[in-house]
């Protein structure tokens, strides 16, 4: 009698294990795969060949591209300093794990460098430098009228958001990370990817954070701001976010390559899913390097590329709160470090890198596969690095 129950129990525990997989498998091994990819040995790899890895959609690019000129590296300066201590540049970019470097000065290409078997041609994982380009997306939904305000309620766009805390949160305190929604990125994130990778909605699973203060309280970085952002230009414009960017962006931006866009259950990653060449991260940044406009076209509002990049409200200024994640400014997914040259710049974990100085009309592309980008002072020491490369040219 015990043997026959216990065999019932094995058959009736196979046959869950059987049906779960039939729902669950296929995403369990992308759970699986993600997992050994994210192994520090394996960064560099997975952020070259992403679209190899993982499910993506093709970003597109045009029948023309935007040259360079390009010049013989120029030599770089010597060293920089950091809170009264100095670093070999050449140093800090083995130590960071730089997989590829670029520096562009007046559309010249002044220095180009790639390391762990990459290349021009090579794709580079944005991770949440990615949240820039969504930024750009919403400023052209706004433009063409599929957005009517950034001032607009969530509700008005994402009907899972209807009765609940989160209806009448304004698109713009999403775009500056101030929507006041009680989600914590370093606890909360795990668990989010989890349900939404197992087939819950993400819109729906955002719904039952609630609130935690009344937005443009207090800047805390949510990457769940970002997917917000990405359902309002889906519902808005009718059609998914790379379908958008390649019309709207990657083919006027007369791009080199095509683009990959990753997916989430069958959707975009607005919050950093983007793989990209770093040349055509450089053509990204011209874009607003000259405020919204290519070769004449203005592709982007100028009015929006100021308010992008404008960080003077006080939970936007850098250092506000006095939270050191708040060390460096933020506008509308851009970050804005503390200075009088009008920088910018584009961040993605593990040490993924867009900085431009417009006083010195200079692009920086950096991108690594560092698993210790989480040290006290990275980013503002990574600051330091890009201006002593650009003021040394």
């Amino acid at each position: 009698m015990r043997k026959t129950k216990f065999l019932w129990i094995v058959i009736s525990v196979a046959a869950v294990v059987v049906i779960f997989w039939g729902f669950f498998g296929k995403r369990i091994k992308v759970l699986s795969v993600s997992l050994n990819s994210f192994k520090d040995e394996n960064l560099a790899h997975t952020f070259q060949h992403t679209p190899e890895i993982q499910p993506t959609k093709k970003v597109s690019k045009g029948e023309k591209t935007f040259q360079f000129q390009k010049e013989e590296n120029v030599s770089l300066a010597g060293e920089f300093t950091f809170e009264s201590t100095s670093y070999p540049l050449k140093e800090f970019m083995e130590k960071t794990k730089t997989s590829g470097f670029l520096v562009i000065q007046d559309d010249v290409i002044k220095y180009e460098e790639y390391f762990f078997g990459g290349d021009e041609n090579t794709l580079f994982s944005s991770n949440s430098m990615g949240k820039s380009f969504v930024s750009a997306l919403m400023g052209i939904a706004v433009s063409e009228g599929y957005v009517d305000s950034v001032e607009d309620p969530l509700g008005k766009y994402i009907p899972e958001f209807v009765g609940t805390e989160l209806e009448n949160i304004p698109i713009r305190a999403c775009l500056q990370m101030a929507s006041g929604i009680a989600f914590d990125e370093d606890t909360d994130m795990s668990g989010f990817s989890m349900r939404t990778l197992m087939g819950s909605p993400a819109m729906k699973v955002i719904a039952g954070y609630g609130i935690l203060e009344e937005p443009y309280t207090y800047r805390r970085y949510l990457s769940i701001n970002t997917e917000i952002l990405g359902e309002v230009i889906t519902n808005a414009v009718g059609c998914g976010l790379a379908e958008y960017m390649e019309e709207k962006l990657w083919k006027k931006l007369d791009a080199g390559h095509d683009a990959y866009w990753t997916l989430s259950s069958g959707k975009e990653l607005a919050m950093g899913g983007l793989s990209v060449s770093l040349r055509d991260y450089a053509r990204f940044a011209r874009l607003y390097l000259n405020e919204g406009n290519y070769n004449g076209e203005q592709i982007l509002d100028r009015e929006w590329v100021r308010d992008s990049l404008d960080a003077s409200a006080p939970y936007s200024r850098p250092g506000a709160n006095q939270d050191e994640y708040n060390a460096i400014g933020y506008g509308y997914q851009w970050w804005i470090p503390e200075g009088e040259e009008g920088e910018f710049m584009a961040i993605g974990v593990y040490g993924q890198w867009i900085y431009v100085n417009p006083a010195k009309r200079v692009i920086i592309v950096k991108t690594s596969a560092d698993p210790d980008f989480m040290e006290e002072g990275y980013e503002l020491k990574h600051v330091e690095f890009f201006r002593a490369v650009a003021d040394g040219l």
